[in-house]
């Protein structure tokens, strides 16, 4: 399914050297190395060992074109690009850099031996060559900049109303602006090192070589008018425009990036999608946005967060601005001063006009409604200029980088959807209109590219056999099973449990006849309830945390002791505000296991995915892998072996001083690999590297790991574990160097520090889902099968990784998980980590499908979700501005999460 599309471009494109940074040469390096940096990494990503054999041949295409690169002796020139005003004020807008450096190229051809730039928009620009001088400085006039700026000093713009003491200003014609760039010489990459990123001989060289490449196809797209989110490009097309309500649209455009594989460079080409602002009437989308039919009931404040750095265009004059704020008053009350000449002596005089007046009387402007609004302000904060709202339009393509709201999200979702051959051709489609055949600067580099897919050979494999109750067999089919006629594996008994209800709308009575019916048809022994307790009308409209007490105080006082086990019925689906405050009351105060629902449609199939939730929760298991009942999972059976999933989910957009929250699920009662716990902290915000698996205080470790290695042992019959298998989510390949010297040290460090003499042996497997590699069947328009796995053409010339659909795709195209095994002293064959990897998404508990990601990783994903729901965070998302708003949090301390009381610890609280 797509609903990660927008998302997948919120990957970090691999940093680029920053301005200040002068790439070391080899012979610099004895020069001191400064304190912060950080100690040369002792591990790589393993070299792939060889590739499986096992499963089914299919043949499949992969939205990667071939690129045939000539060979070169030539160099890329990276320049660091340093652009001023002329009064030497460094260049902070937005996109002002490529329109200045398009200019420069046309200004200065001759001098510039009419050489060909990829600009990357921001502080680097390459050149195939040198450029004739060394340091390299020029002055560039752009006419009709739109930087906002006005001739008037808060005037709401046009000629004739000069203000102020600005006189300069006002006497040069303000559509010209004076720009000085700075190229300074940085490095030189040579061109084969494209060919050594093919051969897998990766290099700084290589990965910058392929870089210029990307920023050379971003700059074509920017050539052709197109909002660039880091590799993707998007057109102003109203064809690619879905509307998700609330003056969001979902834009569709396409991702593209050169990857080296192992049969050489390819083109990577996929469908994506990012949010944009509606364009049109500013008043239009402010209605929308906040869902009011009147302009009269719009809040100005909210209004205010949301239009803040938008871009605009204005009427009569057609100029462009970024909207700075609001006016503090209504447009027919805001006073300027306007600056009139007198007609007799020439002097100039001051008189105070509103702006509607101006408008009005001065410019001859009919305005309609937006006499008694607010204005917009372009100006600097200390010089307004002001425009009335219905003259000013939003322009289109500009990022809408705030949460979706829950509804405007799975709109997203079903409105981004393709069935395979839908999305073939499209891409198809993409690449012979985007002629980059035509782009000099990717002929000069010697490249050409191929214009169809390419053919992969994939395995599929055989789906794992299943263990249910009373001994019988279970044999999925297409990635899904069932407990028809069949018994969970190991049940639990549900007794001393009752039913809260917060004003959900639902025949309770029925609900729990039924749900007791199908417990007992599946082996749970479930009592009747003790009592149904039902929120008090009053108290609907109430704050959440009194209504969470007020609960509990129902429950204490009558019942004779404390519950095992609450069914909690709420009255929303989705973000129903009582979740949080109730599961925090619950699990961390109380230990009391609880199960959520919001019943709509209930029948008999809705029931038993709850009870699969709620027998997990308490302690028991639905079924099991035959080769992990009998067990004989290589490797894993016969020596203690534990598996870890690791997570860090952050805040969403917007939201930039949310903590993040780091989650590690640990397997238990080996030789078990479907049974998990879940330790959850937060840590620093957008941090991706785990900062708290090994947290020495004293003799101490506060860490996530040490309570992960204590409860393995002591459901395992004391045994430590010799084997560490560690999946790990949500990290770039530029972290992967990371995850394995800093990450993993810590894990071997909490190792040491509970037994000095202990060195289990580690693998480390990295998942990822947001990446741009799809495969389609040839001949075929159905998704490919489940258990479809891929090591060869399109995975990495030299590291260890492959690519794994382990799940059906039911809807849109499937996306293949791309797991880098990173680091294997256990020393599994490729056969029988990718059987491994394959069997762990069947022990998902909450379903009786494959899931398209090992269990541990989901189990992270949901335990980090669950836990950050205690938190109370205000609605950070329209606070921030439209371009993300990042603040820094520098040595803010970042609140901790309260611990999950005893008695839930270690459960699978989070199924």
């Amino acid at each position: 399914m797509d609903a990660h599309d927008g998302e997948a471009d919120e990957l970090p494109p691999p940093p680029p050297v920053p301005a200040n940074v002068v790439p070391i040469k080899a012979d610099d390096v004895e020069s001191e190395v400064p304190a912060n940096k950080p100690a040369k990494p002792k591990r790589f990503p393993m070299a792939r060992p060889g590739l499986g054999r096992k499963g089914q041949p299919i043949q499949l295409l992969a939205n990667h074109y071939k690129v045939s690169v000539k060979s070169s002796e030539e160099y890329f020139f990276h320049y660091n690009v340093i652009l001023k005003y002329e009064d030497d004020r460094p260049v902070d807008g937005k996109g002002v850099g490529r329109k200045v450096i398009d200019k420069l190229q046309q200004t200065y051809r001759s001098e510039l031996s009419s050489k060909d730039f990829a600009y990357d928009g921001e502080k680097s620009l390459f050149t195939i060559g040198a450029l004739p001088q060394v340091t390299n400085e020029f002055t560039v006039v752009l006419e009709d900049v739109s930087t906002g700026k006005t001739a008037a000093n808060g005037s709401p713009g046009g000629n004739d109303s000069p203000g102020g003491s600005d006189r300069k200003r006002v006497r040069r014609p303000y559509q010209t602006k004076t720009f000085k760039v700075e190229l300074c010489f940085a490095a030189k990459i040579p061109m084969n090192a494209i060919a050594q990123a093919i051969k897998g001989q990766e290099s700084e060289n290589s990965q910058e070589a392929l870089r210029v490449l990307d920023i050379i196809l971003r700059q074509h797209s920017a050539k052709q008018g197109c909002l660039l989110v880091r590799q993707s490009f998007f057109h102003n097309n109203p064809n690619n425009f879905v509307d998700l309500g609330g003056g969001v649209m979902g834009c569709r455009g396409f991702h593209s990036s050169f990857r080296g594989t192992q049969s050489g460079l390819s083109l990577n080409i996929d469908v994506s999608t990012t949010m944009i602002v509606k364009p049109g009437p500013v008043i239009d989308f402010l209605l929308a946005n906040q869902k009011v039919d009147h302009p009269d009931r719009i809040d100005w404040q909210k209004a205010k967060r949301a239009l803040k750095n938008l871009r605009i265009r204005t009427t009569p004059v057609n100029s462009e601005f970024k909207i700075i704020g609001l006016s503090d008053r209504n447009c027919n009350e805001q006073m300027f001063s306007l600056r009139q000449r007198n007609g007799n002596n020439g002097d100039v005089d001051e008189v105070e006009v509103t702006v509607y007046d101006y408008f009005v009387k001065n410019k001859g402007i009919e305005l309609r409604y937006s006499g008694n609004l607010p204005c917009i302000n372009v100006g600097k904060p200390k010089r307004p200029t002001y425009f009335p709202i219905e003259l000013c339009s939003l322009i289109p393509l500009q990022r809408y980088t705030k949460a979706l709201s829950t509804l405007q999200r799975s709109s997203l979702v079903e409105k981004s959807r393709q069935k395979p051959q839908e999305r073939m051709s499209v891409l198809n489609d993409a690449l012979r209109h985007s002629n980059y055949d035509s782009d000099p600067m990717l002929r000069a580099s010697g490249i050409s590219i191929a214009q169809n897919f390419t053919q992969v050979e994939g395995r599929v494999l055989q789906p794992p056999k299943l263990k249910a109750g009373n001994g019988e067999d279970i044999f999925p089919r297409n990635g899904r099973w069932n407990f028809n006629n069949k018994k969970l594996i190991q049940t639990c008994s549900v007794d001393k449990w009752a039913v809260v209800n917060f004003s959900a709308r639902c025949d309770v009575r029925n609900l729990i006849r039924d749900l007791i019916r199908n417990a007992s048809a599946k082996g749970i022994q479930m009592a009747e309830p003790f009592d149904v307790f039902e929120e008090s009308p009053s108290l609907r409209r109430a704050p959440v945390s009194r209504r969470v007490d007020d609960m509990f105080e129902q429950i204490k006082s009558k019942l004779p002791g404390a519950p095992k086990f609450l069914l909690c019925l709420l009255p929303e689906r989705k973000n129903c505000e009582v979740y949080g405050p109730w599961k925090r009351k619950c699990l961390a105060e109380f230990g009391i296991v609880t199960q959520c629902l919001a019943p709509q449609r209930v029948n008999d199939q809705y029931l038993l995915n709850l009870l699969l939730k709620i027998n997990a929760k308490l302690g028991g298991i639905n079924s099991l892998l035959q080769i992990e009942a009998s067990p004989s999972i290589p490797l894993v059976s016969k020596t203690p072996t534990i598996i870890l999933g690791m997570d860090v989910s952050h805040g969403q957009p917007g939201q930039s001083d949310r903590p993040s929250i780091a989650a590690v699920v640990s397997s238990r009662q080996w030789p078990l690999i479907s049974k998990y716990r879940a330790s959850v902290h937060t840590q620093s915000p957008k941090l991706e590297m785990m900062s708290s698996l090994f947290k020495p205080r004293g003799t101490e470790d506060d860490g996530l790991i040490r309570e992960s290695l204590i409860d393995f042992y002591t459901s395992s019959g004391k045994r430590k574990p010799d084997h560490v298998i560690v999946f790990r989510d949500g990290v770039s390949e530029s972290q992967f160097t990371q995850v394995i010297n800093i990450e993993l040290d810590q894990i071997i460090e909490a190792c040491k520090f509970l037994d000095e003499k202990w060195s289990p042996k580690f693998t480390v497997i990295v998942a990822q889902k947001n990446h741009h590699t799809k495969f389609f069947q040839s001949g075929s328009p159905d998704n490919v099968p489940p258990g479809t796995v891929v090591d060869k053409q399109v995975c990495h010339p030299r590291n260890y990784d492959f690519y794994m659909c382990a799940h059906a795709g039911m809807i849109g195209t499937t996306r293949p998980t791309h797991y880098h095994v990173l680091h294997d002293e256990i020393g599994f064959s490729p056969d029988d980590l990718q059987e491994l990897v394959h069997s762990l998404s069947y022990v998902y508990q909450r379903s009786t499908t494959a899931i398209s990601v090992v269990a541990p990783i989901c189990y992270a994903h949901l335990a980090a979700a669950q836990v950050g729901t205690f938190l109370k965070f205000e609605d950070m998302s329209d606070a921030s501005s439209s371009q993300g708003g990042h603040t820094s949090v520098g040595s803010v301390p970042v609140p901790e999460l309260p611990r999950l009381h005893e008695k839930v610890r270690s459960s699978m609280f989070f199924c």
